[in-house]
């Protein structure tokens, strides 16, 4: 839904179901800010997750259940406006699609509508097919995310891999083909066996991005502030961290302290002045 520029061509899902066809692999990377969007769609990414992820990594929630429709719809607002080219996903939130299909169907067409997300996601397998179901049928996109399941995480035994097990894994493909068959026109596989995700991947026809769930997915994600090492509190197995923008930003704060403490900045080239005459008369005036 997002409006693109004359000279810039919006990534359809379409175009995902393209890449898939051609074996082109699909990148995929939170932002949760007007800054973030500019500068993950400078880079060239093919989609933007406005993920529930922003409770802990923007907002020091200590998970993701926390988070609102209101935190949700506001972010989601503030990278449309940044972004043209790449396709934006929001997530829905813990208990914005949990109670009827009314209320799902109600919650994701704001965040499409109001929000300018050209879909939404939410987490869930076969339980969720029908709500999939309901929000496609009322023309909103739907990218599926099974598997480690954030917001029900406590349900799972914690943070921990899914489908390790036969009787697991046959759960998690179940799951894939159920959202399928609702209308989910791709799928997040969070934390499962590799082997498992390369199965799935083979068998949909829809695209798979994967989060810690191996190279044989059609897609890959990540959130922002764990690759750039923004964010401190953990790290977790399936990240690669590419940069450390936290102490870089550390580094930069310091020496400011240092240049204010030193009475090295403001500069001269940093400061507006006024002609000497001027200034004279203007002292005189006030101090004598």
């Amino acid at each position: 839904m997002s409006e693109p520029s004359k000279d810039v061509k919006k990534i359809l899902i379409s175009d995902l179901w393209s890449m898939k066809e051609k074996g082109e692999k699909i990148s995929m990377i939170t932002a949760y800010s007007y800054p973030q969007g500019l500068i993950v769609e400078e880079a060239g990414i093919d989609v933007i997750l406005v993920g529930d992820s922003l409770g802990m990594v923007e907002l020091g929630y200590r998970d993701t259940v926390p988070v609102t429709m209101e935190e949700m719809l506001s972010h989601t607002k503030a990278v449309t406006r940044a972004v043209k080219r790449a396709h934006v996903v929001s997530d829905m939130p813990f208990m914005s699609y949990n109670i009827s299909i009314e209320q799902a169907v109600t919650n994701a067409g704001i965040l499409y509508k109001e929000g300018v997300a050209d879909s939404i996601k939410l987490e869930g397998g076969q339980e969720m097919a029908e709500t999939v179901a309901a929000i496609h049928r009322a023309g909103i996109p739907v990218f599926g995310h099974i598997g480690l399941t954030p917001q029900t995480a406590a349900l799972l035994g914690g943070f921990k891999v899914q489908g390790k097990s036969i009787d697991q894994a046959k759960k998690v493909f179940e799951d894939a083909a159920a959202l399928e068959e609702a209308g989910a026109f791709a799928l997040i596989l969070e934390a499962i066996p590799k082997e498992l995700a390369a199965l799935i991947t083979e068998k949909l026809r829809i695209p798979t991005v994967g989060i810690g769930a191996g190279v044989g997915c059609d897609g890959q994600v990540l959130v922002l502030h764990d690759m750039v090492g923004l964010f401190k509190r953990f790290t977790p197995k399936f990240v690669k961290v590419y940069a450390d923008v936290y102490a870089t930003q550390v580094r930069a704060v310091e020496e400011f302290i240092g240049d204010v403490h030193s009475a090295d900045f403001p500069g001269n080239e940093h400061s507006f002045g006024m002609a000497a005459e001027t200034a004279e008369k203007l002292r005189k005036q006030l101090l004598s």
